[in-house]
């Protein structure tokens, strides 16, 4: 698997207001990472899962979600890619994001846009730089 994209940096406008919150919940591109993936011959279907890792510092009050916004292209024509178009919580253990399934053939996907979302922004968290990594891996179903 290959994983491309640009680093996701997201500035919270200021509040100006007493009394007021942010907006809480915001939104990456929709192709704010791109993956290629090929599922071998042998292993016929695979998963393709999800982590965080702060990097260095992450407020577990902010939630980091994942979604598939499109199929990619193949040139398989017996695989299927299913799941992971809503949002899924992303944490700090791998959690299953979608599937590529294969009969008697590569799976071969280029192109496979991912969005983030971050939610659980509010004035309660103290003001710093958080970041984080988002991982992704393949494995056997």
């Amino acid at each position: 698997m290959t994983v491309t994209g640009t680093n996701w940096v997201l500035s919270i406008p200021s509040i100006t207001e007493a009394g007021t919150n942010y907006a809480g919940t915001y939104e990456s591109a929709t192709n704010q990472v791109i993956l290629t993936v090929s599922v071998p011959l042998l292993l016929g279907n695979g998963k393709i899962s999800v982590h965080y890792e702060p990097n260095p510092i992450w407020n577990a009050s902010l939630v980091l979600s994942a979604k598939r916004t499109n199929n990619g292209n193949t040139v398989c024509a017996l695989c299927t890619i299913t799941g992971g178009t809503t949002y899924q919580t992303v944490t700090q253990t791998d959690i299953e994001l979608f599937r590529i399934q294969a009969i008697l053939a590569l799976a071969s996907y280029t192109g496979i846009n991912i969005q983030l979302q971050l939610s659980g922004v509010s004035v309660t968290i103290p003001a710093t730089t958080y970041n984080s990594k988002v991982v992704f891996t393949i494995s056997a179903i």
